[in-house]
């Protein structure tokens, strides 16, 4: 799917080629699951390598920042909601080329990164400001990687409750998709905030390259893409430690658990073997107390009881009901 959209002083304006509607300089390229003529059809407008048009493709692809002659590629690692998953954490390629006149972004899947850009919000962005763009873009990718942090956060202290009533093993396996998402995170964090970095040493060294020109109104905006990403990175670190430590506790748990419940099932067995023991004495082919007396079965009966009771006393009293 490929959707063209362009700043213009009415607000941001969708462009269709169909409709015999020309592209200018300034214009933004969005490509989501592109087919192979869309990625032609950009690649002939901007003038872009179609390997920087593919890079985005590949779901394995790390964060990096590449430079051929006039086009810029950025890729950043972006959450996403994978209904797939068991909580829908999870991360995607996104491929950022700057050119000349253009932007240009491609990604595998739609995302939340990318909804806020549009007619409705079209005051806060300039297709046509492309190095400000792109930090708006680095910036909302930071910020839902902080909102999808605080929610398992706040999903993991629901199992944590969940786990304090439970002696099963389904609270620990959701805790491990958990830890899973969070490790899938860690990596992606740090590989974008390594873009960042380089971004910043560009930026610092005018001569770098001329498509990345920091104006002084998007120096503050780069400082908060920085603030941003080491406090995602400083977050998922520590909840990272704190998810693995409770894992741990609770597994202890289960297992003290499962010990205390065959502790008691062991000591009732205990106690409820002595009437057994008992009749079974009573019911051999020998000759046995009480086999001539009308009350025999009553007296056998309390000798089973008081036995048995005695022996739950004495359990009782060494903890093991």
């Amino acid at each position: 799917m490929l959707k063209i959209n362009m700043t213009r002083s009415d607000g941001l304006k969708e462009i269709d080629m169909q409709m015999g509607e020309g592209v200018g300089p300034g214009a933004w390229f969005n490509l989501v699951r592109p087919s192979a003529s869309e990625l032609r059809i950009v690649s002939e407008i901007t003038d872009a390598p179609l390997d920087f048009l593919r890079a985005a493709l590949d779901m394995e692809e790390s964060s990096r920042i590449e430079m051929e002659d006039d086009h810029i590629l950025i890729i950043t690692n972006v959450p996403k909601c994978d209904d797939g998953s068991s909580f829908g954490y999870d991360t995607v390629p996104l491929g950022i080329i700057i050119s000349p006149d253009y932007v240009s972004t491609v990604c595998l899947e739609e995302n939340e990164v990318l909804e806020d850009f549009d007619n409705l919000h079209h005051l806060f962005f300039d297709t046509r400001k492309r190095t400000r763009f792109l930090l708006q873009i680095l910036y909302k990718s930071a910020v839902l990687f902080l909102k999808d942090l605080r929610l398992m956060n706040r999903r993991t202290d629901e199992i944590e409750r969940d786990l304090r009533r439970s002696m099963k093993n389904k609270e620990l396996f959701l805790l491990l998709d958990l830890q899973k998402a969070l490790t899938y995170f860690t990596v992606s964090l740090r590989s974008d905030r390594s873009v960042v970095d380089r971004l910043m040493r560009m930026f610092q060294n005018p001569g770098a390259h001329h498509l990345v020109k920091l104006r002084e109104e998007d120096e503050e905006l780069l400082e908060d893409v920085r603030v941003e990403f080491d406090q995602a990175i400083e977050m998922v670190q520590m909840h990272g430690e704190v998810l693995a430590s409770m894992m741990d506790a609770f597994a202890s748990v289960i297992s003290n658990n499962l010990n205390i419940v065959m502790k008691f099932l062991t000591s009732v067995t205990i106690a409820m073997s002595i009437p057994t023991m008992i009749a079974s004495f009573f019911g051999m082919n020998v000759t046995v107390p009480w086999q001539g007396n009308p009350y025999g079965f009553v007296y056998a009966l309390y000798v089973a009881v008081t036995l048995t009771i005695a022996v739950t006393v004495l359990l009782w009293k060494k903890k093991m009901f």
